[in-house]
């Protein structure tokens, strides 16, 4: 009799005790749903806020897409090197890249203000987007690729050391230059693999990247958007594509290397292309020709973390330079543009 009531007692005390669960199961389901109407409701301005961030770090975080896209599109570029001249890699890349960009920004819909654009610093950025390319790709076939690159980068730091406006950029540009000198394997420059020839071309392209930067802020401020990439990208081609036609024809009819092009060409050329010219609305000269040296730096990491490639001390030093330069360069950037928005 004792143990019945003692069941009993024992499965009142479980029912209560579940009835207690489940009320409070539901309290924190009610609080839940109410939590999550509430988020729902003040969903857009909070999405909205974090939809405004400051337009020179955004700038910065798109130069580091666009850098890091085009590190990835060089293990393609390599493969077609090996059957490919450089010349016919550029115009198949530029070709198809003409086609895709046109297709993903409508840039069918800027034909009836074609009379009405300034068509010089059009044509000016066209030719300097069209012969950096081929420059840098020619002198990728005489000289050691870290030369070439360092070579090149005389020009966009050489625009920033020209754009300075104030003596507190100095150190950054100067810090920018230290750190790519330091970081380009001069090592390799002997007379067997050094080419005259190889380094002009890479100087050159070094001269046809500051005066892409140079135009290509200039054409941002026409607000045609990325159809100014469009038009662009599309003048290169079709000065290039007679050139190719007589260099290699074959070559560019041949649709087994047409996969990896079209490849390079988003990664390359699309997407890269757009994010400067969307970081060129925010950035100036000087800013965006210091913040290009962060692309050797990306390279070495990337090795690094992928790859298991070591980097030298000088490297090291290098890097540490390149990255207190952008850093700098960024936070006066910043800076700069809180002061415009609250004058």
């Amino acid at each position: 009799m004792i143990e019945l009531k003692c069941k009993l007692i024992i499965s009142k005390l479980k029912l209560h005790s579940q009835n207690i669960a489940l009320a409070y199961s539901a309290k924190i389901n009610q609080f839940a749903i109410i939590s999550f109407l509430s988020i729902s409701h003040f969903h857009p301005l909070w999405v909205e806020a974090a939809s405004m961030p400051n337009a020179q770090l955004l700038a910065v975080f798109f130069m580091v897409l666009s850098m890091t896209s085009y590190q990835i599109s060089a293990s393609f570029a390599k493969q077609l090197f090996s059957v490919l001249d450089p010349i016919t890699v550029t115009i198949l890349r530029l070709c198809f890249a003409a086609i895709i960009v046109c297709v993903m920004f409508r840039s069918w819909k800027i034909i009836s203000r074609l009379p009405f654009l300034k068509w010089r610093d059009l044509l000016c950025y066209s030719a300097a987007l069209g012969v950096m390319n081929i420059l840098f790709y020619l002198s990728l076939g005489r000289l050691p690729q870290g030369i070439a690159v360092g070579l090149e980068f005389i020009g966009p730091l050489g625009l920033a050391l020209l754009s300075i406006k104030h003596r507190s950029y100095y150190i950054w540009v100067l810090m920018a230059i230290l750190g790519i000198a330091l970081m380009v394997p001069w090592g390799q420059a002997n007379s067997s693999n050094f080419d005259l020839l190889g380094a002009a071309c890479a100087l050159g392209a070094g001269f046809c990247w500051a005066l892409y930067i140079f135009f290509g802020q200039r054409v941002v401020q026409q607000n045609i958007g990325m159809h100014a990439l469009t038009i662009a990208i599309s003048i290169s081609a079709l000065c290039l594509l007679p050139i190719g036609l007589y260099n290699n024809a074959p070559a560019l009819i041949d649709t087994q290397h047409w996969g990896k092009a079209i490849v390079i060409a988003i990664l390359a050329t699309a997407i890269p292309y757009a994010l400067d010219l969307k970081a060129l609305q925010h950035l100036n000269k000087m800013s965006y020709g210091t913040l290009s040296s962060l692309s050797p730096a990306l390279a070495a990491l990337t090795g690094f973390l992928l790859l298991g490639e070591k980097i030298t001390v000088l490297q090291a030093v290098a890097l540490v330079c390149i990255m207190l330069a952008s850093v700098g360069v960024t936070v006066r950037a910043a800076r700069q543009g809180a002061a415009e928005r609250n004058a």
